[in-house]
């Protein structure tokens, strides 16, 4: 790696040097702001590889008409430190419950290898439309020790059951599950609804598969959506998970596909650049 590339995004000479070349940097005035928020947690300057990547995902989501729909969001990889991984890209910042420095890694993400800490979107399940909203999580690592959990999720009452949910079970708005899986593999797990009778999901394979299930909206109970687990009925944690998370998001319907191609994409290229 170049010394240029090892500079902050923000540096005199972070586009190259002189008779050496150039390299690009972010432009995007979101992830700007994004950035200079993370370097403001971080204590430190945001590497040039780490901004680009940063800039690429935030200009693909916008090109394929994803990035409105994402409401409350974190890059948990990336960031020099977890305070900086806990700056949201969008939306409100999470509260953490348990997680220590140790847990954080810049390249893979965050994990409780205990699979006892979470994260509080502070988002409410309820904010999210009943026939327009979407849930995401990568898992950059796998589950280790804890089958039958979920990476992100919240159940709004539990009679009738109302539950948007994406892990071992795929649950959006309604109370019946689209597919099961053994444990958590690598990869995007996420669904999204924009109709009254089915949702769609995605689980680590890339592809993409339709629920027909009707959705549920139960009144009188708001929980916030959870991260490595789900807010159950009491609004408590539950089904927490060991699986490192890169990535998660809240809001309203979108493509998953191509939410998958673009956050692969950035994991990829924050290995590549640390």
């Amino acid at each position: 790696m170049s010394l240029a590339a090892k500079l902050p995004y923000d540096h005199p000479y972070a586009g190259g040097f002189s008779g050496i070349g150039s390299q690009p940097l972010p432009t995007d005035a979101d992830a700007l702001d994004y950035l200079s928020r993370m370097a403001t947690a971080d204590g430190a300057g945001v590497e040039v590889g780490v901004a680009v990547a940063v800039d690429a995902f935030v200009a693909a989501l916008k090109a394929d008409s994803l990035w409105d729909a994402i409401g409350s969001s974190c890059l948990l990889c990336g960031p020099r430190t977890l305070a900086g991984a806990l700056v949201p890209l969008r939306g409100d910042a999470p509260t953490p419950d348990g997680f220590a420095s140790g847990d954080y890694s810049r390249t893979s993400g965050l994990a409780d290898p205990n699979a006892v800490a979470y994260l509080d979107t502070n988002r409410a399940n309820d904010a999210d439309l009943q026939e327009d909203n979407h849930i995401a999580a990568y898992a950059a690592v796998g589950e280790v020790a804890t089958p039958t959990s979920y990476l992100i999720g919240a159940i709004q009452a539990s009679s009738p059951l109302s539950a948007t949910l994406a892990g071992y079970n795929m649950y959006n708005r309604s109370g019946s599950a689209g597919g099961s899986a053994a444990s958590i593999a690598t990869g995007l797990y996420a669904t999204s609804r924009n109709d009254v009778g089915f949702f769609s999901y995605i689980r680590a394979s890339g592809s993409v598969e339709t629920a027909v299930e009707s959705s549920v909206e139960s009144a009188g109970l708001s929980t916030n959506t959870f991260v490595f687990c789900f807010t159950n009925a009491s609004g408590g944690p539950q089904n927490r998970t060991d699986a490192t998370i890169a990535f998660y998001s809240v809001g309203s319907s979108l493509d998953l596909a191509k939410l998958d191609t673009h956050i692969t994409a950035y994991v990829a290229a924050i290995g590549a650049a640390i």
